[in-house]
């Protein structure tokens, strides 16, 4: 049977609760979101006189909660428009609604006596055949459903979502024994095709997969931070980002999540009994943590943690780290290691474990020991808590944002490297490892495969043909390449083009790449897709380039790199090949202006993209002002007050405005409805994009004729000017600033013309090409790049 999900129901408005209902409503799914019907009166119901059976005050828990859901930040709706698609109720008047409801979610308190009185309820208005699930992050799911009917058993599995829900895409899918194995490949399938999640199948173990593994790795960290002489500061330098992880590491992860939390998933394993003693050792808590749980210091939650924000002598706000001795906060200088200064230069953290374990500082030694702790732990996780490697690899990559798993630093170190370094630790490995060549491979046909031990052989990854991963290809399928990108062919007539630049940059080298990827498609192939699968799809211009080139007064070169970037977006958008473009992450200012220049756009809906030019002191310069006038010109007809459209438009690109999703994208008309498409899941994004490609060829692609623009002259340009004349006069902006939205203004009208006016593209160009280089020569603009190059910053407001 052929299941659709039109209606979900979540039981339980909390963090959890709420953030499950957001991400199913930004799918397109009407949800239910019910709680419990409040004890008493607060004082201000009492106030208005309201009693306890006022729907006010029946639905307050969930109406509250929801308002949160609303206001949250970062947001949990792709667009707030979405929220119309959530209504709320409690348990008491609403469950016989779930009658109705496709999907009943279970979110509620961590206890099992509750759920289970839930349970009891649920199958008193439950149709026979609706699907139920529970999102328990600690409690076996077999002891769940006992006492359930066998229709109820039947189609229930833990479904466990991270949180925040919308941004880690971890979803573990854990069937009963009596689940339909059908009913928990539906599960697999809709997270991962409907909800854009990583699923992975879990077994009914404790603390399934992600938590298992994360919450070892970092207890055995909150153990070796003072057997090594290390501080909070030192151990979260030394596991965040140079090694592939979040910049929160470990301390400040531990202060987001909840130290609470952790301690509970921890004595939660630890008193399993499932453990052997060398590693439930790892999961008892150190004297220091027990004592922070006893003074309430569990984070973010209680205002202080591993860390605290104190006030200076001289009322400044200053982050405090928790000495692990004294158990005193205070100012902790930078961590520095000679080990760290050995890995600048590598790009990938993947690459940088081989010289982090030789580091002869307590930074080696920290990776040496909690990698040898880490691979001894997972070899023997394997069978108990997944059969297959790459689902532990999967997911800590998708539930705690390791950007490698474990089983692929161990392939990075070298298998009898590993097993040396978890020897040396104190640890054995598993014996089904000891024979290992690798975990992974790729075989002839580019599709990862990996070594499955209860077969002692190599198989595939399953659902790699709704995928084409770069990586994979690479070697086989590259046609072209220099230092900033490269083209590859991903079959039927198709290739791409791959940005591989610093922070995907737009640079010289890129363009070279772009233009040389547009002349082989219209020459060899049918089509071109545009996309990367880097930490973003681009950042912008290259902003370094820009500044030496301004800094020498080389006018006439700058002038010459702005038109070459002008003529690369016109190529896409002209190209006798259909162009597809697939955005995700940011996709700032050169990124943005390719995007939307593309013939269609295949977009992630986590992709944060704007023109954001007037951060750094000139406007969009490669085509972007241009095409957000033309864009604009089009619904001209539509509206009797033209200005207002333009000004919309004006207002995004000056004040650098960024979409916070690819629905907020459309809303701001960087995206167009009738064209574009947003997909959830970004690892299929580039399939996607081939598709897309491909379809537009096979239909009959024609090369687009270049368009007029009506532009409105100087009525609206005087709108603009005392719209910045007022906003310079309440201190909302510097001069500085109204400078440069004035000559954005002066550009989207079309210059110094009297009346409305048809012009060219070109026309336009020449404008924003001007104008751009009249901003480049300012002194405060060459300040604004060289602090954001100095920082490190990408080129955004």
């Amino acid at each position: 049977m052929k299941r659709r999900i039109k209606h979900v129901t979540v039981l339980g408005s909390g963090i959890m609760g709420s953030g499950i209902a957001a991400h199913f409503a930004n799918i397109g799914v009407e949800v239910l979101l019910l709680d419990i019907v409040p004890f008493e009166l607060t004082d201000a119901e009492q106030k208005k006189k309201l009693t306890k059976e006022d729907k006010a005050v029946r639905n307050r828990i969930a109406s509250e909660n929801f308002a949160k859901l609303k206001k949250a930040s970062p947001a949990l709706l792709y667009t707030s428009k979405f929220a119309d698609r959530i209504s709320i109720g409690n348990f008491d008047d609403d469950l016989p609604t779930i009658k109705n409801t496709d999907w009943i979610i279970e979110v509620v308190v961590e206890r099992l006596d509750i759920k289970k009185q839930v349970y009891e309820k649920i199958e008193q208005f439950r149709t026979p055949g609706t699907l139920v699930t529970s999102n328990t992050s600690g409690i076996p799911i077999n002891m769940l459903v006992e006492g359930r009917s066998e229709d109820f058993k039947k189609h229930f599995a833990g479904t466990h979502f991270f949180n925040p829900v919308r941004y880690l895409p971890l979803l573990e899918v854990i069937p009963t024994k009596d689940t339909d194995p059908e009913i928990a490949q539906f599960y697999m399938d809709y997270g991962a095709k409907l909800l854009g999640k990583t699923t992975v199948l879990a077994k009914d173990t404790p603390a399934f997969i992600a938590n298992r593994i994360g919450v070892f790795s970092m207890m055995n960290l909150l153990h070796e931070v003072k057997e090594l002489g290390l501080s909070v500061t030192d151990i979260d330098k030394l596991t965040g980002p140079v090694i592939g992880r979040p910049k929160s590491a470990t301390f400040r992860t531990a202060d987001v999540v909840g130290l609470d939390t952790l301690v509970m998933v921890a004595k939660g394993v630890h008193g399993s009994g499932v453990e052997a003693n060398n590693f439930n050792n790892v999961f008892e808590l150190p004297d220091y943590i027990q004592k922070m749980v006893d003074n309430k210091w569990l984070g973010s939650k209680t205002e202080q943690g591993f860390y605290k924000k104190i006030k200076n002598a001289e009322g400044k706000s200053e982050i405090h780290g928790l000495n692990l001795d004294t158990m005193e906060y205070e100012l902790q200088g930078k961590s520095s290691f000679p080990t760290l200064e050995l890995t600048k230069n590598i790009d990938k953290p993947i690459d940088r474990f081989k010289v982090l374990i030789g580091g002869k500082d307590k930074a080696g030694a920290l990776y040496r020991k909690s990698l040898g702790a880490l691979f001894a732990y997972v070899s023997h996780k394997v069978p108990e808590i997944s059969d297959e490697v790459y689902k532990i690899d999967d997911a800590m990559r998708a539930g705690f944002g390791w950007e490698n798993g474990p089983f692929e630093i161990w392939d990075a170190i070298g298998i009898q490297k590993g097993i040396e370094l978890a020897k040396d630790a104190g640890y054995e490995v598993s014996d089904w490892v000891k024979n290992v060549e690798s975990f992974y491979k790729v075989n002839e046909r580019g599709h990862r495969i990996f070594f499955d031990q209860t077969k002692t052989e190599y198989a595939d990854i399953p659902g790699q043909d709704s995928f084409i991963i770069l990586d994979n290809i690479r070697k086989d399928k590259t046609l072209w390449n220099n230092s900033e990108s490269a083209i590859q062919y991903l079959g039927d007539g198709i290739i791409n083009f791959e940005i591989r630049s610093k922070m995907n940059s737009m640079g010289g080298g890129v363009l070279d790449g772009l233009n040389r990827a547009i002349d082989l498609a219209e020459k060899e192939y049918d089509g071109l897709v545009v996309g990367n699968q880097g930490s973003n799809f681009s950042v912008g211009a290259n902003l370094a380039m820009i500044l030496m080139m301004a800094i020498d007064q080389d006018w006439d070169d700058l002038n010459m790199a702005i038109g070459y970037f002008q003529k690369s977006m016109m190529r896409v958008r002209y190209s006798s090949i259909p162009v597809v473009v697939a955005p995700f992450g940011m996709t700032l200012g050169g990124g943005c202006e390719m995007t939307m220049h593309a013939d269609r756009v295949v977009a992630a809906a986590e992709t944060y993209i704007g023109l954001v030019e007037t951060g750094v002191g000139v406007i969009p310069g490669g085509g972007g002002t241009k095409e957000m006038t033309l864009r604009t010109s089009r619904e001209f007809e539509k509206d009797d007050v033209k200005t207002n459209r333009l000004r919309d438009a004006f207002m995004n690109i000056a004040m650098g405005k960024v979409a916070t999703s690819a629905y907020e994208a459309y809303d701001m008309g960087i995206l167009e409805q009738h064209k574009d498409i947003v997909v959830v899941d970004k690892n299929r994004q580039i399939a996607e994009a081939k598709k897309v490609a491909k379809l537009l060829a096979e239909q009959g692609y024609t090369q687009p004729i270049e368009q007029k623009v009506t532009v409105l002259g100087k009525d609206a340009l005087g709108m603009f000017y005392v719209g910045t004349d007022q906003m310079l006069a309440g201190n909302y902006i510097s001069e500085h600033d109204k400078k440069i939205a004035d000559k954005l203004g002066y550009v989207m009208v079309g210059g110094n013309l009297s009346e409305p006016t048809l012009v060219s593209e070109q026309y336009l160009l020449n404008l924003e090409r001007e104008t751009f280089l009249s901003l480049t020569g300012e002194r405060k603009t060459l300040e604004r790049i060289q602090y954001m190059l100095q920082k490190g910053k990408p080129l955004r407001n």
